[in-house]
């Protein structure tokens, strides 16, 4: 049957302190609603709906390509109230899934089974806590059957000692929503509509209510900056245990910070203080040493990344060398054994075959062949104020130290230029270039003859 996902992202979350909607707060490598959208869009959702109210046009800004319908609650009266904004939207025959925008560690299955019970059953998601604090608590009967949901502040002292509380997530056929929605009211602490009191109401018009019991972390909201960073150590953690159970050896997993997309072989080993970011391909026995940044880049068999590197939008080869303190740079591409040394920045460049670009310097907008040997604090002079220039090196280049290559320029196979050349103009292939003037010494010359 067709099921209807409906995110609720119309709070304000005053405890956030800040100018950013409470849903776009940080996470990872996204926000806390990008977290929920993906748990959702894994379900497979004939439809998916998204309330906003407190900066809705922020939120939507954000998601400018979002295949979803967004759905305003003019005031933020209540969970209820803003599912009844929702319903409208909804066909009568779908099944309703109710997630949170501030609730990011759910996973696919969880939305999956709601999904699955959503046309059977009012269905609603509990955890047990051993500090339930600030959690509505689900009552039970005798038997165990579930009977409602009690939110703190109208709690008895009796009801405030249980520890199995109310996620927030429900699931429900939309037909019974339409009836138990408008029998909601606001005699609470808060005056607000909520939407745990149609359990009540749907056990009274004899629909069964089910609890699917699901992990505390996957329950785990973010209504201040503490618990925001609560959830970044569990999303932390969560992804440090898929590594290792996936062969990776990981030094400190308490020192490892993974805030994205990460794929690797067999016996990658990842140092402490390492961050990985976006999409990171990690080949079999990679190591990658300490305090090194990894984004949005691939990494061939065999290669080390030495401590303190920085490797964005890079694609590195097999039995490369990196580093320690390099910095690789959007667009740059290493063939097999190259090495980038300390302190070298390599930019929209391709670096051959066994070359080696060992110390201090900058390589832009360049395409070194294979073999080519670049000495310490050469740098091409790839822009001109007005446009940027490119650099070729052939195979078997010999570049001696403190060259500048004033782009563009080339430089033919097997030439060598000598060490503090200033190169404006090719260099053919298999000669010598210099532009080194004639040593001189001035004797008994002091600053005050000067």
């Amino acid at each position: 049957m067709a099921t209807s996902i409906v995110i609720l992202a119309a709070g304000e979350g005053r405890r956030m302190r800040s100018k950013r909607p409470k849903v776009l707060q940080p996470l990872g490598e996204g926000t806390l609603l990008d977290h929920v959208l993906q748990a959702a869009a894994a379900a497979s959702p004939a439809q998916l709906i998204v309330v906003v109210g407190h900066q809705a046009q922020q939120v939507q800004a954000a998601y400018p390509a979002l295949n979803c319908e967004w759905v305003h609650q003019p005031r933020q009266q209540g969970t209820a109230d803003a599912l009844a904004c929702a319903l409208p939207a909804i066909p009568a025959d779908h099944g309703v899934v109710v997630l949170y925008g501030d609730v990011p560690l759910l996973t696919p299955d969880t939305v999956r089974r709601l999904a699955d019970r959503a046309q059977q059953a009012v269905v609603l998601a509990t955890t047990q806590l051993a500090d339930p604090t600030g959690y509505g608590r689900i009552v039970r009967d005798d038997a165990g059957e579930l009977l409602e949901v009690v939110e703190e502040r109208d709690a008895t002292e009796a009801q405030r000692r249980l520890c199995e509380v109310n996620t927030g997530m429900l699931a429900a056929p939309a037909r019974w929503l339409r009836a138990l929605l408008p029998q909601v009211d606001c005699d609470n602490a808060q005056r607000e509509y909520y939407l745990p009191a149609v359990l009540p109401l749907a056990r009274q018009a004899g629909h069964p209510l089910v609890g699917i019991a699901i992990d505390e972390e996957e329950a785990a909201g973010a209504n201040d900056r503490a618990q925001l960073a609560g959830l970044e150590a569990r999303l932390r953690r969560r992804r440090v245990k898929a590594l290792l159970q996936a062969g990776v050896t990981v030094r400190d997993p308490a020192r490892l910070d993974v805030r994205g997309n990460v794929v690797c072989e067999a016996d990658v080993e990842l140092d402490v203080g390492v961050v990985l970011e976006g999409e990171v391909e990690l080949g079999a026995d990679v190591h990658v040493g300490a305090h090194c940044i990894l984004r949005n880049c691939r990494i061939g068999p065999n290669a080390r990344i030495e401590p303190h590197s920085l490797i964005d939008g890079a694609v590195i080869g097999a039995g490369c060398s990196v580093g320690p303190y390099a910095r690789l740079r959007p667009g740059t591409r290493l063939a097999e054994r190259a090495r980038v040394g300390n302190f070298v920045e390599v930019k929209a460049a391709g670096i051959g075959t066994g070359s080696k670009v060992n110390h201090l310097s900058y390589i832009g907008d360049a395409e070194l062949g294979a073999g080519v040997n670049v000495g310490a604090g050469t740098i091409t002079c790839n822009y001109d104020g007005r446009a940027k220039h490119r650099t070729e090196i052939g195979d078997g280049a010999f570049v001696g130290s403190n060259t500048t290559l004033v782009a563009p320029v080339s430089v033919g196979a097997q030439a060598v230029v000598g060490a503090a050349t200033l190169l404006r103009h090719d260099a053919p292939a298999a000669g010598l270039t210099f532009t080194a003037v004639e040593q001189r010494t001035i004797p008994d010359w002091s600053r005050a003859d000067d």
